[in-house]
């Protein structure tokens, strides 16, 4: 079963799409990236899911159940843009009036949960307007957690985050999908931080999917490539054009692109007067992989 599956999916303002047959299919237990350019229709989607904006046409169903279900809307949980919090209350007084609006029974119980679960036990007599960004980010995925819901989704919640925030929201996002049953549709421009936890990615343009694809399709789709260092790094990076057919000088290294002979390589270079002080394989990670699919014309 998938926890979101989206078919033609169109939303308009004021006559201009800013989804335009939208197609998109989440795995139940995925972390689901979703990746695109600033106007593609990220967050139009994410609120349509949520049920804050509403559809020209096209099928929304969530575990297999149209959107509007009742019993299915009390399975989503979400973070739009920033924690709607009261700034002088607690994050537990927050987390208490959260309950309240949801009829929560067993309120303590469950603040308690949801605060471990975030890592953010010790601070709940905290209050919000003294919280850091990244502890602000992590009261809001606690509150879009109370009532256990079986789909999360998070509009950019690492953006602006230090790396110790970031790392924490990796695990907290980790732990969220295997130990409490829990799937993540996840937007974020930091596709270095995204690579690490994703499952699944999905890469919008102009309001269209344009590509979905696992994270072990992601990566055997990417190319792999020789990173290297001389002394002389143009007078190396011209011998090496001379034999091979795709070679750059990116990031301050040369690059010989869909090759993995690294001693085929240092030899060739030997031989023309040159020695490598630094040679490694790569792969392609998913922001270089995602500019060079954007950087294609649409068909």
């Amino acid at each position: 079963m998938n926890a979101i599956e989206i078919k033609g999916l169109k939303k308009s303002f004021r006559g201009m799409y800013a989804l335009n047959g939208l197609d998109m299919t989440v795995p139940v237990g995925s972390i689901y990236g979703f990746i695109g350019e600033n106007g593609s229709g990220k967050s139009t989607t994410e609120k349509l899911i949520c049920g804050h904006l509403v559809k020209d046409c096209g099928d929304i169903k969530l575990f297999g159940k149209d959107y509007t279900d009742a019993g299915i809307r009390v399975k989503v949980g979400a973070l739009i843009e920033n924690a709607v919090c009261f700034p002088g209350s607690s994050i537990y007084m927050n987390l208490k009036m959260q309950c309240l609006n949801l009829g929560i029974q067993n309120s303590e119980e469950e603040i308690s949960r949801v605060l471990k679960i975030v890592r953010m036990e010790e601070h709940r007599e905290l209050k919000f307007k003294k919280c850091s960004l990244g502890m602000k980010q992590r009261v809001g995925i606690a509150m879009a957690l109370l009532g256990s819901p079986a789909l999360l989704i998070l509009d950019e919640p690492i953006n602006g985050l230090d790396t110790d925030g970031m790392k924490i929201m990796r695990e907290i996002l980790t732990d969220i999908t295997k130990n409490y049953n829990c799937t993540v549709l996840i937007s974020s421009h930091i596709l270095g931080e995204l690579e690490k936890i994703a499952t699944h990615y999905g890469i919008i343009r102009g309001g269209k999917m344009i590509q979905e694809l696992t994270a072990k399709e992601m990566e055997s789709r990417a190319r792999v490539f020789v990173s290297i260092k001389t002394q002389k790094m143009q007078d190396a990076l011209k011998v090496l054009q001379k034999k091979y057919s795709n070679v750059r000088l990116e990031d301050d290294y040369i690059r010989v692109y869909d090759e993995e002979d690294t001693e085929g390589i240092i030899k060739y270079l030997i031989e023309n007067g040159h020695i490598a002080n630094e040679i490694k394989k790569n792969k392609v990670g998913l922001e270089e992989y995602y500019i060079e699919l954007m950087s294609k014309k649409e068909e």
